[in-house]
């Protein structure tokens, strides 16, 4: 959503990189420079003129003028000013001290608010919660059909005792459910209530209704991102109709300009508590104003990563990789296979990709990239017997000519996997230095020409920050071979000395068309 706006940005401090010192005309110009990419990004006017405002004040300052590196300085005020913007520190739902909690939904139709109310139950059933959908959406046709099937796959309960579509009184619905929530020990509530094409005062009386029924501990405005800033002015209303407590944004994996995003904690003053990123239920999750900030300057989102590693990566898998790495242990075709599904669980390998520093470079090499590759590696180990995944040196000719015909690829591809995987080999036996593990040391070597090498092969302290234990390192399907002068300089606001990958992305591209090559 906000590659444009990303684009832009990354133009203007590149200007900035090459000055020494920065005169009140250089500060002028870039601050006139991001006035225009915000306005262009749809961002609402006071939000601007706010931000280019508090841009000049800080640098002008001390901050900037005393500074070794002023362009750096300016990158990092424009980061701070778009973390406030976007709400500073992130807050989190607030529960009641007596369950039910009630959460309301408001929004015009079509905001995804249905949609959404699953994506919410979801999420917080897998906080330990037990929460009910209430379907008080009564006007739109099918909605409650909709809510139930959305439960369904959500896995939890939900109140419909109207059919909807036109049919029953959502006040009392509404009301009743609180009661239900009680009896069958659901500690949180979500009502889906009904929206309009547009702003209207029945809408709105409905909703002030429901609201005066439930007293819901919050009150959460759901806003179509893609919207612009109609989305804004609509937030407007119903935190001045209806009063609202939080905002969450949907459909912003969208391809619109994103201002909405970036306006509607300032307008409404109310803070963003969650992001909706796609149509599956799992693509929901809080919403971090500083990790936003980070992937508009392209500085990627590495929290994020690791985040989605560790619930990719079962503690099993977790503990099995630990003691393979710390024992020393044989990397087998079999740990290959489940890092790759593991890896897959976390999404689109664009989107992993997209989340590493200096990525958002690459957009275009990122684009082209294609999953399929990975089902093709699947398909390869899954055809092979056990023994030949524990031991992949006795895989001769003959074999891979079977592997090839039982997974539909050719021996061209099995014996590219092959080779990968010796080299993925060589990367695990270096991994237990590098990944952050929970401690222990490797089994000393007894040969004598590490000894006289000065202990190579001795034990060796893993270093603490890493990713999780168990994730794949430089992942197994891409090809090894690190080069930190890719990308010329390197991101904007990154540590200094930070080494950029250098990845192949031939191996991974979507195959063109008409051309025969099925790697």
């Amino acid at each position: 959503m906000f590659d444009a706006l990303s684009d832009r940005l990354s133009g203007i401090f590149t200007k900035l990189r090459g000055k020494g010192k920065l005169t009140d005309a250089d500060i002028d110009a870039t601050a006139r420079e991001i006035r225009l990419a915000l306005l262009e990004a749809d961002v609402a006017l006071p939000v601007v003129r706010a931000f280019i405002n508090n841009l000049k004040e800080r640098a002008r300052g001390a901050e900037v003028s005393q500074a070794l590196n002023p362009a750096q300085q300016i990158i990092k005020i424009v980061h701070e000013e778009l973390i406030n913007i976007l709400g500073g520190e992130g807050r989190r739902l607030q529960f009641a001290k007596q369950p039910p909690t009630v959460i309301m939904l408001a929004g015009l139709q079509g905001a995804g608010k249905t949609t959404l109310a699953g994506k919410l139950a979801r999420w917080l059933k897998a906080q330990g919660h037990q929460p009910m959908l209430v379907a008080a959406d009564l006007q739109r046709p099918n909605a409650v059909n909709q809510l139930q099937v959305i439960a369904g796959r959500a896995g939890v309960d939900i109140y419909a005792p109207e059919p909807g579509s036109g049919v029953g009184n959502p006040v009392q619905v509404a009301k009743d459910s609180i009661e239900v929530a009680k009896r069958t020990a659901k500690d949180i509530v979500i009502v889906d209530t009904a929206g309009r094409l547009g702003i209207d005062e029945e809408m709105m009386q409905q909703a002030r209704d429901i609201r005066d029924a439930v007293d819901p501990d919050e009150t959460i405005f759901v806003i179509d991102a893609m919207v612009g800033q109609d989305a804004v002015q609509t937030a407007e209303a119903f935190r001045d109709g209806v009063g609202i407590s939080g905002v969450v944004l949907s459909k912003l994996d969208g391809d619109a300009r994103g201002g909405a995003a970036l306006s509607v904690r300032h307008v409404t003053g109310e803070p963003i508590l969650f992001a909706s990123t796609g149509e599956k239920l799992e693509d929901f999750d809080l919403f971090h104003p500083d990790r936003m900030a980070s992937r508009i300057l392209g500085m990627g989102d590495v929290l994020t990563l690791i985040e989605q590693a560790e619930q990719a990566f079962d503690e099993d898998q977790k503990e099995k990789m630990t003691g393979k790495l710390l024992a020393g242990e044989q990397f087998t075709l079999e740990d290959f296979l489940d890092q790759l599904i593991a890896v897959r669980r976390m999404g689109p390998i664009a989107n992993i990709l997209g989340m590493m520093p200096g990525m958002g470079q690459m957009k275009d090499q990122l684009a082209e990239l294609d999953d399929s590759h990975f089902d093709r590696i699947t398909a390869i180990i899954r055809s092979m017997t056990p023994q030949e995944r524990t031991n992949p040196k006795i895989i001769n000719g003959s074999r891979r000519v079977r592997i090839a015909n039982g997974s539909g690829v050719t021996v061209m591809d099995v014996n590219q996997l092959l080779n990968r995987f010796v080299d993925a080999q060589k990367m695990m036996k270096q991994m237990s230095g590098m990944m952050g593990l929970p401690g222990g040391r490797r089994k000393a070597t007894k040969s004598p020409k590490n000894k006289r090498k000065g202990g190579k092969g001795g034990s060796s302290r893993p270093r603490a920050g890493g990713l999780p234990a168990g994730f794949p390192g430089g992942m197994p399907q891409l090809p090894p071979g690190m080069d930190p002068g890719a990308l010329g300089g390197g991101a904007p606001g990154l540590p200094p000395g930070f080494k950029l990958p250098n990845l192949d992305f031939s191996k991974l591209n979507k195959p063109k068309r008409n051309d025969g090559d099925k790697s």
